[in-house]
């Protein structure tokens, strides 16, 4: 190189040009501050997005749901990462089958979709703890989502496992991610950590690189949007049909003078919770908010346009003055119902569409076939109280005092606390528990004869008699931890002392139940049937059995006459049914969960009473609300 002559190194240097233009420009989705656009590949860009939720659909029905996202005109989806989801224990990983996260991110790039990702660490979602795991309130004065030691040092744990993961997909490294959310709505949480926010900003900058597109969400409320944005991070906003367009983007436009408008969360529909009607937004509304954004040139995502049963997942709750459970089915009202049917108000928001970018020519996917399978009859298995070996086979933890599910390492289910009467108790005495200290629900029975129902934020106290000596059992059930705004940090089970007549009651045996895992692996069907005499109330098991006519389509499961309780076809757990409480009548069951040339298993836990006659009723419809 050195006795290298001029001719030789200008035709390098001219072989060097033509491969350079020769090579396809660089890829890269960035903000065009003086356009006022998103710009992909230098090419100003504009994305119309929904939301698909992965860890809410089963993952024998992920490409069905992704082809109706690309058939209905979708640029883009958007989707959560749970972090509970995927970390149920500290540094215990879950990224296979239903979980496998690389799997579904592969699939919608397949199918020619853009990725919006929301990795959290928080996302609501209506959500158990807003995606946060259980396990960070075994340290109780944890102070979640904020510049606490304890909780970065979990949250840098997590995203060193995650985002290595994500880097690859990132749209300048050749995938199809093209932003990544930070946090979310972090302006309503109460702590205005900026030094958090810096944090994070900090790790996913580490672990993604400079490149990455990273943003906020916030609601358009000035003082929200004021603790919920950090330089660095490109700030949209969230808001529904029924908002005032130009004043929401007008708040938007307070902290990002430039650039493009976002509704990162436009609202189709809204949740349900336990006890109230079932929610609807017109499609007429839907369409005429998502045509107003479009024509101001605006990106948006629909939140929970393409969302379904909660799987093998697990619903949250809110708290508005009360402790308000978000019941089993996320239908949200959306535009593609929890079975993967286009609705009414997909047709409208594709029709909008059309007017502002091509749509893919073809029909959309056809309904997934149903099939009503008709009543099937159910027998008792055994009263909950006496299979205590199998549902807690380590036996029970002996505490002076009651201790929370956290303390004991319980993150969901069910927990048994049983103590004995101190003294004879021949006149009715008051069994009572502090306010706001039973989370959420515990069922009492008193010699195995069940008492009656405590209820957080509702009747606190029974009315009791026995003998010194008898058996007092208080079976606590989880809701749901709360999965937005202060109060997060949802401890469960017994909070405080259960008194009888003003005196704590002491010396506990705790027995927490692994239910989810004995019927996984085949209890009770598996096991001798048990003897059982008494009564009809109180938490027991109910089994039965039936085969499909050779097909193993979606159903839909109706409890006439049940209470409340949980169900279970072949081992999977298909969350609660309340049809008493309501507005939630049946419970979807997907096709992908039965047999085909076998019985197919039923377990149900009633906790409060079962019909004289127990069966349950197979449908090919769902049913929402409590007057039907």
């Amino acid at each position: 190189p050195a006795k290298m002559g001029l001719p030789a190194l200008g035709t390098l240097l001219a072989a060097g040009l033509l491969h350079a233009q020769a090579s396809p420009p660089a890829r890269s989705f960035q903000v065009d501050y003086e356009q006022g656009c998103f710009c992909k590949d230098g090419a100003p860009f504009r994305y119309i997005s929904g939301s698909v939720h992965y860890a809410r659909v089963p993952r024998a029905a992920w490409r069905h749901r992704l082809r109706s996202v690309y058939l209905s005109g979708l640029s883009a989806l958007q989707l959560y990462v749970p972090w509970n989801y995927h970390e149920p224990l500290p540094g215990v990983y879950d990224f296979v089958g239903d979980r496998d996260i690389e799997a579904f991110l592969d699939l919608t790039a397949e199918l020619g979709l853009l990725v919006i990702l929301r990795p959290g660490p928080y996302i609501c979602a209506e959500w158990e703890m807003g995606g946060l795991p259980a396990w960070l309130l075994w340290k109780p004065d944890i102070v979640l989502r904020s510049s606490d030691p304890a909780y970065l040092a979990a949250v840098d744990s997590w995203l060193h496992v995650l985002l290595p993961k994500i880097k690859p997909r990132l749209y300048q490294n050749g995938g199809n991610i093209i932003s990544v959310q930070v946090e979310n709505e972090y302006g309503s949480y109460y702590a205005c950590d900026y030094g958090y926010l810096r944090h994070l900003l900090g790790s996913f900058r580490a672990l993604l690189g400079s490149e990455v597109l990273l943003f906020t969400t916030d609601s358009a409320r000035a003082e929200e949007l004021r603790c919920g944005t950090l330089q660095g991070l490109y700030a949209t906003v969230d808001f529904g049909p029924g908002s005032n367009v130009t004043e929401a983007f007008g708040a938007q436009r307070q902290v990002e003078p430039k650039g493009p408008l976002v509704n990162s969360e436009y609202y189709t529909g809204w949740l349900d919770y336990w006890g109230g009607a079932h929610a609807s937004t017109s499609s007429a509304q839907v369409a005429r908010g998502l045509e107003e954004m479009l024509q101001l040139g605006a990106s948006v995502n629909m939140q929970s346009t393409f969302l379904q049963l909660p799987l093998f997942s697990c619903p949250g709750a809110d708290f508005k003055d009360q402790y308000k459970p978000v019941t089993t089915s996320y239908d949200y009202d959306a535009p593609i119902s929890e079975a993967g049917d286009a609705t009414e108000k997909l047709f409208a928001i594709r029709t909008v569409i059309s007017k502002f970018q091509p749509v893919p020519v073809g029909p959309m996917p056809p309904p997934t076939p149903k099939y009503a399978y008709g009543r099937v009859a159910l027998r008792k298995y055994a009263d909950l109280l006496d299979v205590l070996d199998v549902l807690c086979p380590s036996g029970p933890i002996l505490s002076q005092f009651p201790l929370t599910f956290e303390a004991i390492k319980q993150a969901q289910g069910f927990v048994v606390y049983r103590t004995q009467l101190p003294r004879d108790v021949l006149e009715p005495a008051t069994l009572s528990t502090p306010p706001h200290s039973l989370c959420d629900r515990g069922y009492v029975m008193l010699q195995k004869e069940y008492q009656g129902t405590l209820e957080r934020d509702g009747q606190t106290t029974l009315r009791v008699t026995g003998s010194a000596g008898d058996t007092l059992d208080v079976l606590l059930e989880n809701m749901g931890r709360i999965s937005f705004g202060a109060n997060i940090s949802d401890f469960k089970g017994l909070l405080g002392n259960l008194s009888l007549d003003s005196s704590p009651l002491s010396n506990w045996l705790i027995y927490p139940l692994a239910i989810d895992t004995a019927v996984r692996q085949g209890w009770p069907h598996a096991a001798l049937p048990k003897s059982n005499s008494r009564g009809r109330a109180g938490p027991a098991f109910y089994i039965g059995t039936f085969e499909t006519p050779g097909i193993a389509w979606d159903t839909f499961v109706k409890f006439p006459g049940w209470n409340k309780g949980q169900l279970w076809i072949n081992g999977f757990n298909l969350g609660r049914y309340w049809p008493c409480r309501g507005p939630q009548q049946t419970l979807f069951v997907p096709g992908s969960v039965l047999h085909v040339g076998q019985p197919n298993n039923i377990t149900v836990l009633e906790l409060e009473g079962a019909p004289p006659t127990p069966f349950l009723h197979f449908l090919d419809r769902p049913l929402f609300n409590r007057t039907l």
